[in-house]
């Protein structure tokens, strides 16, 4: 009897509310479509001439793309060719019609005034726009882009000469060891080492300083490389299922040791750099001599990531040094804030660093190695150097957090000394900036806008001043088909001070006297920050699942990145938090204020770091989350990659991993879960996937499991998109989704 109410109960909202119905499922699957070009005028990417007096963009109106040449001179803009007339000119001259009638932008060059060089059919064109004809040049030599998977390893020492500045001799790698030779002469060539064999060889990267008289290369211990197997069990040429394999580096797994050696022609000497100062490497980078070839320095990265170091090998002496040391108790993010410049061949480096708790920029004395000043400083952050100009002594970057009255995450560009004088802000507007260069930095094409605010796009002196502006669009053919703008929503965060940022969105048939199921869409990864903070008209397909009579929020909540140093390392060895504190506080504010918002139906999905996350949603958090959808998830951070896992869980592998793992605690499983997987996924182990299923059963957890045949890493494609709605609809709405033939 209690089962037939909460039935009648739950179909009545059907009809009361008409939230998952098949009108909202209908509405839902065309409004991609309706959301689609309806920004008149929206500009693309902006690329400037060689010379750096001309600038061109592409950009998308109801009539299609249009290709727009701007003169900063003259302050004019005008057609810079017409796409349907030039493939027209292109079949008559091939004598066929050729069939892809599309041009990316790489294949566009700007040659002057006049002159375009377009890639097209595998020629080079080039469209006089004055006399509006067509010449064909040279076969293009375009060629399809072979991607070289990410975790490839390689071990380099294959033979291979490698010649001389002065073009006199060669040096190359035979039985493991460095050999020198008289170009030409390779029979009667020198050994240089004699310790190299089969474990620990010389690589063949060597590198010749600028005068000929010395070189350098690595000694490099051999290990064995994990590799990843994948089946293929529906392989389109055949029937059988195919085994793949992949090097696949794990944390906690044994890495290569490089040792870098210095050897001088005249002397005869050898010289080994000091092992002690560079123990334990999780990474060295190539060798890089300076130019008067007085020293070569290479960045040493201590395994745990809380060393960093710019080391040099004086060419003279031999000896070996740190330039830099960079030090932190817990992470060193080397892989989103690192940033060298060397000035003056390496009399002065531009450093970035968080040692005083925000990402900054700091100026060292390449000899000496100390600082000679700090050249940005304030509580907010350095997102990106621009450029350095060392004539000027100035540095253009981008920058974050410095107006409190704004969003911390909007990025404006600044300029300033070197010295640490003359900060200038080159953007004013309240909005989220992207700046295209031009050779001489002297001009520069700003795009702004917010998730809230439609792009603007305007050219810039080197100061900020307006020169002109080139594109202003609007939103109305977006809002006139019932698109609303995300909100942008505030609220103070674990701590009661900190403020933490997200977004609301609402379906387009939104009405405030209904209540609303909350689903969060979740990246926590600690590499960046990930609200958007530019114009998008569907975001990550978030108004798609709004659709369906829920709102759909996204939050950055501590432990990612652009903020403080403190805000980051909540990350530290505890990737299972995920910010959880903060988003659910950030979600209780927000339904204090829409009472709509029902935060006691919340679900939560996400794919990668997200998919680890929304399963830890369910895990860790069960009495806010009570649905999720995880999508090839790394639900171990021991089953990942390396590189990713080691840099914010630490090494060597503790506890913590078994504490931040969702295959560990999957007793602790509350709500409704759905996982999907690729069976090809080579960037995140699909086992990670498998063994969390394997604990669930063993746990005697109810769940749901979509393993996609053929597909790599991805949140499921159409099919999982399709999962995913139902799977909310059913268990946050309590409605039978309709059937998929009916929409």
């Amino acid at each position: 009897m209690k089962f037939l109410s909460t039935a009648v109960l739950l179909l009545s909202a059907q009809f009361l509310f008409g939230q998952g119905t098949l009108a909202d499922y209908t509405r839902a699957q065309n409004l991609k479509k309706q959301l689609t070009n309806k920004i008149e005028n929206l500009p693309g990417q902006f690329y400037w001439n060689d010379k750096g007096d001309l600038l061109w963009y592409d950009r998308n109106t109801l009539q299609g793309k249009e290709y727009i040449l701007v003169n900063p001179l003259l302050k004019t803009k005008e057609q810079l060719f017409d796409l349907t007339n030039v493939f027209s000119l292109v079949d008559e001259k091939l004598g066929r019609k050729i069939e892809s009638r599309v041009i990316s932008n790489d294949q566009i060059k700007l040659l002057d005034q006049d002159q375009v060089s377009l890639d097209i059919a595998g020629y080079l064109w080039i469209w006089n726009r004055r006399s509006s004809q067509l010449s064909q040049g040279a076969a293009s030599g375009s060629k399809e882009r072979n991607m070289r998977y990410w975790g490839q390893r390689e071990q380099g020492n294959a033979y291979r000469e490698v010649e001389s500045p002065d073009k006199k001799h060669v040096a190359f790698i035979r039985n493991n060891n460095v050999f020198l030779a008289i170009k030409g002469n390779t029979n009667d060539a020198r050994q240089i080492t004699f310790d190299g064999n089969t474990a620990n060889y010389y690589s063949n990267d060597i590198q010749w300083a600028p005068d000929s008289r010395k070189l350098a290369t690595v000694k490099t211990q051999k290990i064995e490389i994990r590799q990843l197997t994948l089946i293929e069990s529906s392989p389109k040429d055949q029937l059988q299922p195919k085994i793949q394999t992949r090097d696949y580096v794990k944390p906690g797994d044994e890495l290569a040791q490089k040792l870098p050696i210095l050897y001088d022609l005249e002397k005869d000497r050898l010289s080994v750099f000091d092992a002690a100062l560079i123990p334990n490497q999780f990474y060295l980078s190539d060798l890089s001599w300076r130019d008067d070839s007085r020293a070569f320095t290479f960045e040493y990265n201590k395994r745990g990531h809380q060393v960093y170091g710019v080391m040099q090998m004086d060419a003279n002496s031999g000896t070996s040094s740190f330039l830099i040391q960079e030090q932190n108790k817990t992470f060193i993010d080397y892989s989103g804030k690192k940033y060298r410049e060397d000035l003056a061949d390496g009399k002065e480096i531009v450093w970035a660093s968080e040692r005083d708790g925000w990402n900054h920029l700091y100026l060292y004395d390449g000899i000496t190695g100390k600082v000679k000043n700090q050249i940005t400083k304030g509580n907010w952050v350095v997102r990106k150097v621009v450029h350095v100009d060392a004539e000027k002594r100035t540095v253009i970057f981008e920058g974050s957090g410095m107006n409190a009255a704004e969003d911390p995450y909007l990025v404006h560009y600044y300029a300033i000394g070197l010295d640490g004088k003359g900060l200038k802000l080159l953007t004013e507007e309240n909005a989220n900036h992207q700046a295209f260069f031009n050779k001489d930095y002297s001009q520069f094409v700003d795009t702004y806008s917010r998730v809230d605010q439609p792009p603007i796009s305007v050219l810039r002196d080197k100061n900020g001043r307006l020169i002109m502006e080139l594109e202003k669009t609007n939103s109305s053919l977006l809002e006139a088909a019932g698109w609303r703008a995300p909100e942008v929503f505030k609220a103070k965060g674990r701590d009661g001070a900190t403020d933490i940022w997200g977004i609301i969105i609402r379906p387009t048939n939104f009405d405030p006297a209904k209540s609303y199921p909350v689903i969060e869409y979740i990246y926590a990864g600690p590499h960046s920050s990930f609200v958007p903070k530019s114009f998008y008209s569907n975001p990550s397909g978030m108004y798609e699942l709004a659709e369906l009579g829920f709102i759909v929020v996204q939050i950055d909540g501590m432990g990612t990145s652009n903020r403080s140093k403190a805000f980051h390392d909540v990350c530290w060895k505890n990737l299972k938090d995920a910010g959880f504190p903060d988003r659910i506080a950030w979600m209780q504010a927000a339904s204090k204020q829409y009472k709509y918002m029902d935060i006691g139906r919340v679900g939560i999905y996400g794919t990668s770091a997200g998919g680890q996350s929304s399963t830890g949603a369910l895990l860790f958090h069960p009495e806010f989350y009570k649905v999720g959808v995880s999508s090839c998830g790394c639900h171990d951070n021991r089953m990942d990659k390396i590189w990713w896992n080691e840099q914010w869980m630490g090494w060597p592998v503790g506890p913590e991993y078994a504490a931040s793992s969702n295959i560990e605690n999957a007793a602790k499983l509350e709500g409704n879960l759905l996982l999907i997987v690729g069976e090809l996924d080579d960037n995140v182990d699909p086992s990670s996937t498998f063994q969390l299923v394997d604990a669930l059963i063993k746990a005697r957890k109810n769940h749901d499991f979509i393993m996609v045949p053929g597909m790599g890493h991805s949140s499921g494609g159409d099919y999982g998109e399709r999962k995913r709605r139902d799977y909310f609809v059913k268990h946050l709405l309590g409605v039978d989704p309709p059937a998929w033939n009916q929409y």
